[in-house]
């Protein structure tokens, strides 16, 4: 029975895709205050409510990865 092993590949899955996005969304509100340095509030508020968005969505998929490799 590999149940555990599975659900850890899929809460790494998981997390890798939250950590690849949250990079993605850092990388580009860098790159829109450095062209638009007036909009850096609106900018930064932005990638904070997108990055929990992102956060919250890995650790949903964490919890359903772990729950899912429990034998039934």
């Amino acid at each position: 029975m590999m149940y555990g092993s599975i659900a850890a590949i899929g809460a790494g899955l998981a997390v890798l895709g939250a950590g690849i996005g949250i990079g993605q969304i850092g990388g580009k509100a860098v790159e829109g205050i450095a062209r638009n340095p007036e909009a850096s509030g609106k900018i930064t508020t932005t990638m904070i409510i997108a990055a929990a968005l992102i956060e919250g969505v890995a650790l949903f998929g964490v919890v359903i990865g772990l729950l899912g490799g429990t034998p039934a």
